[in-house]
């Protein structure tokens, strides 16, 4: 009925996700706004399935928002028994992203293959970098944010997600801004290998600035010349492999990092395109 715009359901603390989506696209087939209202005793307390039932349909009403639903019921439901007919299972305890992983995980052990192990570096730098609530509202939004940045693995990575976040929620206050440079100088630290970043306060040892240390580094003579002229008290300990340097430049000491480290290795030249001439 096309012309309906006003749907009631009582007791929708007892119906399914699934089924919540269906009730409510039945209004608001034309061009009227529709309204669904959804309603469950006052004096009762709703099981958290259900609270996240409602909360979820409540959450997503733009057009499109099917597949959203769908994925936040696999998160409350969990997605079942791989090898059996069992349509609920426990990925609510972990989340999707980890589920999956496990499984795959699972999998690798059963035939035998070697876990390939995801390149990790420890970042301890200071400085405000988080997501705050006024800038991402929802927590789902605030956690695919973290997700899709944690999964950025170069720099043109951390640009298109900068790019997503200003398209969808404005331009990034400053603790974002922290937030996108820890992950620019993390990108930046795998290209060259580095798994260990970590910044002494200048207080320390009498120091005037603060010193970071990077490790392990390799770097060649030519590099070693590079750094005596970008940073005159920078160390290279060769037996160590360790980089020490005074955080003396201006701005986050993140993009600082980040821009001494592209200076001392560069990443490879690209080819020329095919058919280009050289000094052309």
């Amino acid at each position: 009925m096309p012309s309906v715009n006003t749907l009631v359901v009582d007791r929708a603390d007892l119906l399914g996700l699934g089924q919540l989506h269906q009730i409510r696209g039945r209004v608001g087939r034309s061009n009227q706004r529709a309204y669904a209202y959804l309603f469950h005793p006052a004096d009762r307390v709703l099981t958290e399935q259900a609270y996240e039932r409602l909360r979820t349909v409540g959450e997503h009403t733009e057009l499109g928002a099917g597949f959203k639903i769908a994925m936040r019921d696999l998160e409350i439901r969990g997605a079942g028994n791989l090898l059996g007919s069992t349509q609920s299972g426990h990925i609510a305890a972990v989340g999707y992203d980890l589920y999956v992983q496990m499984v795959a995980e699972a999998v690798a052990d059963a035939r035998g293959e070697p876990r390939p192990e995801p390149p990790t570096v420890s970042l301890d730098v200071p400085g405000d970098a988080h997501l705050p609530n006024d800038y991402v509202p929802l927590e789902d939004g605030r956690l695919e944010a973290y997700r899709r940045l944690a999964a950025s693995v170069s720099i043109a990575d951390v640009d298109d997600v900068a790019e997503e976040w200003t398209d969808r929620y404005g331009p990034p206050p400053p603790a974002a801004q922290g937030l996108l440079a820890l992950a620019r100088l993390r990108a930046e630290c795998l290209r060259v290998g580095i798994s260990e970043v970590s910044v002494s306060p200048a207080r320390l040892g009498g120091a005037r600035h603060p010193v970071a240390r990077l490790s392990p580094v390799s770097l060649p003579a030519s590099a070693q010349v590079r750094l005596r002229r970008l940073s005159p008290g920078g160390v290279y300990r060769d037996q160590s492999h360790q980089l020490v340097v005074p955080l003396t430049g201006e701005g986050l000491p993140a993009d600082v990092l980040r821009s001494l480290v592209a200076e001392l290795v560069p990443p490879p030249a690209e080819p020329p395109a095919a058919g280009s001439m050289p000094g052309a």
